[in-house]
């Protein structure tokens, strides 16, 4: 379906559900839409936010005609420990077999992304990501994911939770970096991301050269030193 995710044009969800892993759950966006659904769109009565199969929704990037940037499973964590390996090749299959498409993996799991992907290259037309929040799960994740081959390797800063050193360099093997404040369901719950911090962000890829798109501040505005940073990489394929 259509998104407000800014970075995407289509979310699609042939999963759901996930947990808490790290400090970025805290306030989990997805996890409050699941129960408003529970008994309801395939979500469990007792337990909505459980890691669920739509086998219902597997085939809708197959119906798109027009090319779309598309945020899988946007509703959960596609390597999440508790989701069937057949499953998850069933929805890699769609992928390879959608090439109009690009899709947009991002997970808070970049050993059980690598560890898929040893089993299965990753398709020319998906991109791959890890959130980052602080500077321990940068200096966990990001090794990790730069270890990847892929199209585009990006990183989600979000929710920037702290001032945050990415270690980019020239020749770096990320290729896009995403950058924002915490967006909670919750009214005045969403923590407070000093601006300071975005724009260090901001610095450190303009140094390396690598495209930065700026979500928004702690306030809902999208401009960051008075203008908008909406950069996408440059893929050929």
């Amino acid at each position: 379906m259509p998104t407000k995710i800014e970075w995407a044009q289509e979310s699609w969800n042939p999963i759901t559900g996930c947990d808490p892993i790290s400090p970025a759950c805290r306030n989990c966006y997805a996890k409050p839409m699941a129960y408003r659904l529970r008994g309801r769109c395939g979500y469990h009565v007792d337990d909505p936010f459980s890691i669920t199969m739509h086998p219902d929704k597997m085939d809708v990037p197959r119906k798109w005609k027009t090319p779309r940037r598309v945020f899988v499973v946007s509703m959960g964590d596609l390597f999440h420990a508790n989701v069937p390996i057949d499953y998850r090749d069933r929805i890699m299959d769609v992928i390879r077999d959608t090439p109009r498409h690009t899709f947009l993996l991002l997970t808070k799991r970049p050993q059980r992304m690598a560890d898929a992907f040893t089993r299965r290259p990753v398709p020319d037309n998906c991109w791959i990501g890890v959130t980052v929040e602080d500077q321990q799960r940068a200096d966990e994740r990001l090794p990790i994911l730069r270890k990847i081959d892929a199209p585009v390797r990006f990183v989600s800063v979000e929710p920037l939770l702290e001032g945050v050193d990415l270690a980019l360099a020239p020749d770096d093997r990320i290729g896009w970096i995403i950058a924002g404040a915490e967006t909670s369901p919750w009214k005045n719950r969403a923590r407070y991301m000093d601006l300071a911090w975005a724009v260090s962000v901001r610095d450190q890829c303009q140094r390396v050269n690598i495209p930065f798109l700026f979500k928004k501040d702690s306030e809902g505005k999208r401009e960051l030193d008075g203008r908008m940073w909406d950069e996408y990489p440059m893929v050929s394929r």
